[in-house]
């Protein structure tokens, strides 16, 4: 495995990409904490890498915006001198005041243009993670509940568009893996949807078995950084048992 010296991990400030910054900084690799409005939140992770002896730099930028992605590729290789891995955590859509088809710009159009932006000056040998949830992976054969139906159609379109792209990332011998996940407890999704549909998160729990904490399941995605898995693959963490059942796989 190539040794990583660079990282941009989107949506870093907190939860799932909070946990995969530190993670991957404690095994060496500087990283891009990236935040969209709240800096101080951003920082408060940064100190917490560098307490620990690791090397992090927090990087505002909106990644549905043309100069967002540029502005975290630029930050890895001046801050580190080299961009090696790019973990697509970034996602959203549930809120109503980010405009029309927000959920589509964030969740495809921004997850295309961030790799597009990385691909030139990314290493070869590197990894791109894009991080997804069995509700969304699984939207083509699995309903999911009303309120999270048009997030789950818009990252199902983003996870699509990346792999179309993975001709391109084995030219330079870069790897494509999608980690994707149930529910997890804690996230503000999952608070959100639980609050629109009461008993949600009760539900998946039942059905699934155990959700995943914020700290389990991101150090589930800063794993799949190093796994030794072919480029296109897919980590159902925990496993997905009854979305595999429903969808006839």
């Amino acid at each position: 495995m190539t040794e990583f010296k660079g990282a941009v991990v989107t949506g870093s400030s907190r939860g799932i990409g909070a946990v995969t910054a530190q993670l991957l900084a404690e095994q060496g690799i500087g990283v891009v904490v990236n935040y969209r409005a709240k800096a101080p939140r951003a920082n408060k992770i940064v100190a917490a890498i560098e307490e620990k002896g690791g090397k992090a730099v927090a990087v505002g930028a909106d990644l549905t915006t043309p100069e967002g992605p540029v502005a975290l590729v630029d930050a890895a290789v001046e801050n580190f001198g080299s961009l090696d891995v790019v973990v697509l955590n970034a996602s959203g859509g549930m809120e109503t005041s980010m405009g029309e088809n927000y959920a589509l710009r964030l969740n495809r159009d921004a997850q295309v243009a961030m790799l597009e932006a990385a691909l030139p000056k990314m290493s070869e040998g590197g990894r791109v993670v894009f991080v997804t949830s069995h509700q969304a992976h699984f939207i083509n054969d699995v309903s999911t509940m009303d309120a999270y139906d048009a997030v789950a159609k818009s990252k199902r379109a983003g996870e699509d568009a990346l792999r179309e792209m993975i001709p391109q990332l084995t030219e330079k011998n870069i790897s494509f893996v999608v980690v994707s996940g149930d529910m997890i407890e804690g996230t503000i999704t999952a608070t959100l949807l639980n609050r629109m549909e009461p008993g949600a998160i009760d539900a998946r729990r039942e059905a699934a078995g155990k959700l995943y904490s914020v700290e389990e399941f991101g150090a589930e995605v800063a794993k799949m950084v190093f796994a030794d898995v072919e480029t296109g693959h897919t980590e159902l963490v925990g496993g997905a048992g009854d979305f595999l059942k429903q969808a006839g796989k």
